[in-house]
């Protein structure tokens, strides 16, 4: 199972969908908590709460520490996943997969494409002020790329 933390400092208008895209998975019993790490409109946050169950954290450190899973999921609310990425995700899960970079869509001129982390939590716990590119940085060379 799957902690998955939401970093929503530059996306808190996209977190809704992608909470609900993430539902999928923890009906299929691959995801036990989400983290929304970075705050939003408070208003917001509390309808998300509500409805998903979704917890809060300071900070993608604060998701790190609060996550009760081995295994972290940690995406930027303004990524937006291809379709058919959950069943990629899944499938790779039940295989016995391990790390991997998680590829969104789009990107503009000059700009990486958005892209989310699956990690180990213990790879994550020591870093000093994890963002994601640092947690992408402790991905092993083997770690797979999902899109």
């Amino acid at each position: 199972m799957l902690s998955v933390i939401v970093e929503t400092a530059d996306a808190g208008d996209r977190l809704p969908a992608l909470l609900a895209a993430l539902t999928s998975l923890a009906v299929e019993g691959l995801v036990r908590e989400v983290l929304i790490a970075g705050g939003g409109p408070q208003e917001l946050l509390d309808v998300l709460r509500e409805e998903t169950g979704a917890e809060l954290a300071p900070d993608i450190a604060g998701g790190i520490l609060a996550a009760r899973s081995d295994r972290l999921l940690v995406l930027p609310a303004r990524i937006r996943l291809k379709a058919g990425w959950l069943e990629t995700l899944a499938k790779h899960l039940r295989s016995g997969g391990g790390e991997a970079l998680i590829l969104g869509e789009g990107a503009g001129f000059l700009r990486e494409k958005p892209f989310g982390v699956l990690l180990a939590r213990s790879a994550a716990v020591g870093l000093a002020h994890p963002d994601l590119k640092r947690l992408r940085g402790q991905l092993g060379r083997g770690a797979a790329r999902l899109a």
